[in-house]
């Protein structure tokens, strides 16, 4: 399908959304701002799943474990399955409270014209991160949004400073917290399985302790993110689950742990009998790690979808309440057209885009195979839960990218103590170096041109090292990708901030 079609299928998506929402509201005082904000949230959703997405399948995808048709279908449906059943009735009207509301002067139309700016400024954001390849977190998209809408209404004192410091943090916080857990776990894989002389004798014993590890953490995981916005609902259902407003730690964990051990004394004959017919090679112990890769794409994607539908949501189900009850609140119902608009968008737009983000995620970073993946995987869940446990602010995105890069690192780390061809080569070249530099030294003043050829013999040697060492720093971690990456991480904020900003005041001014 190329790229035309693509875009006419989008924009036809757009184009629906546009028509039911004016079926609702179009002949309503202002109904006409109501059918703009949906299309912004169409587009808005549309691009989460061309960018966000790629986190949650990238890696499955780029281990070969699953195939791009494959990573594509499953994300659509739990993507949208994730926002639809649990995606909350009711969601906050300024994301994670970074402005203030009070300081629109009640005028609720410049808060849809805040809204609304918000949501376009980050859609278009998204756009050009996807195109330039580069994976970038759509919660700080629609922050920035928000930010830019909401200062050129009302100023820089309507910004809560705290929380965007804390969203600062997160740029380092989150891919170290993934990238340092994803490397633990390819460490215990490689030390206790890979490194061994019985290679499947360790995995008998230890993949399924690391499989009922994920289905833990995955559990509590999709429990603490993907449930908690239908907690109420489901613990008015099912008397036997704890009443309480949401799901705590302690119900999440102890489902975790249940979900481990179940998946323990399921797994553990399964893996015996596969280990079996298995040589004593690297290449068949990764197929033990393809089947959880699977199911660890539709956790991550419900999870995602439940979660993150917010990010494409939440501003539209605010204009729709400031336009409806012509007042600014808190706290605004989702109506299910507007939930679909983002379940349905995220999985059309992952469905016609997502590819390009996928491909980057799985394969153009480091190379990956299902070990490295599944531990890139475990990452995402379990720094979730460890940082919203203990108030850390973290970006989905930026923990599955800097698993990435930990895993990468790591590779590069561990294998560089081994004595490979180019690292041979590598030893050649140094000692060639090194003997260059000792007939320098020994070289006297007497003899001009023998030193001067020794030091231009020197500055060509340590062309060779460098040019060896980069080769081998690029078999494992491709710098210009991480430096484009961060770059992109960097100037998301600020850019849909400035963008919003801009876009505000389009609004506004054909609105008067």
């Amino acid at each position: 399908m190329n790229n035309m079609i693509k875009t006419v299928l989008g924009a036809a998506f757009a184009v629906a959304v546009a028509f039911y929402a004016n079926s609702i509201m179009g002949q309503a005082p202002h109904g006409g701002f109501l059918v703009l904000a949906a299309v912004f949230g169409a587009y808005m959703a549309m691009n989460i799943g061309a960018n966000d997405v790629a986190n949650n399948v990238g890696p499955a995808y780029g281990s070969g474990a699953i195939s791009m048709t494959g990573v594509i279908i499953i994300a659509a449906i739990f993507e949208a399955m994730g926002a639809l059943v649990a995606g909350g009735d009711v969601v906050g009207t300024i994301k994670k409270g970074i402005i203030d509301p009070s300081a629109f002067g009640g005028d609720p139309m410049l808060f849809v014209y805040a809204m609304s700016a918000a949501l376009l400024a980050a859609a278009l954001w998204l756009n050009l991160a996807t195109w330039l390849k580069a994976p970038v977190s759509t919660t700080h998209s629609i922050v920035g949004g928000v930010v830019g809408g909401g200062v050129a209404a009302g100023g820089f004192a309507i910004i809560s400073w705290g929380t965007m410091g804390k969203i600062v943090a997160s740029w380092i916080i989150s891919p170290v917290l993934g990238g340092v857990i994803a490397a633990i776990f390819l460490y215990i894989i490689k030390s206790q399985i890979l490194y061994k002389e019985d290679k499947l004798s360790a995995a008998k014993k230890i993949v399924p302790v690391l499989v009922a590890i994920m289905a833990g953490a995955f559990l509590t995981y999709i429990t603490l993110k993907g449930l908690k916005h239908v907690w109420h609902d489901l613990t008015a259902v099912m008397s036997f689950l704890p009443q309480t407003k949401k799901p705590t730690i302690g119900i999440a964990l102890t489902f975790g742990v249940i979900g481990a051990v179940l998946t323990y004394v399921l797994v553990k004959p399964r893996i015996a009998s596969k280990v079996a017919s298995m040589d004593n090679v690297r290449t068949d112990i990764n197929v033990l790690f393809g089947i959880p890769l699977v199911f660890a794409a539709i956790f991550l994607s419900f999870a995602h979808g439940a979660n993150d539908v917010a990010n494409a949501v939440g501003p539209l189900a605010a204009v729709n309440d400031a336009l409806t009850h012509l007042a600014i609140a808190k706290k605004a119902a989702i109506p299910l057209w507007v939930m679909a608009v983002g379940g349905l968008g995220i999985s059309v737009g992952l469905a016609l885009f997502g590819a390009r983000l996928i491909k980057t995620v799985g394969s153009e970073i480091t190379e990956l195979d299902p070990m490295r993946a599944f531990s890139i995987m475990m990452a995402a869940s379990i720094t979730v839960i460890i940082a919203s446990q203990l108030g850390l602010p973290v970006s989905s995105t930026h923990i599955a990218v800097g698993a990435v890069f930990g895993v990468g690192f790591l590779r590069e780390w561990m294998d560089s103590k081994e004595m490979g061809e180019k690292q041979h080569a590598l030893q050649i070249e140094v000692d060639k170096l090194h003997e260059i530099k000792a007939q320098l030294a020994a070289c006297t003043n007497e003899d001009p041109a023998k030193k001067l050829s020794l030091i231009e013999a020197q500055k060509a040697q340590k062309k060779v090292v460098k040019k060896i060492k980069k080769a081998l720093r690029e078999n494992y971690v491709k710098r210009g990708m991480v430096k484009k990456i961060i770059a992109a991480w960097v100037i998301t904020v600020p850019a849909a901030a400035v963008l919003s900003a801009i876009i505000f005041f389009v609004i506004k001014g054909f609105a008067v």
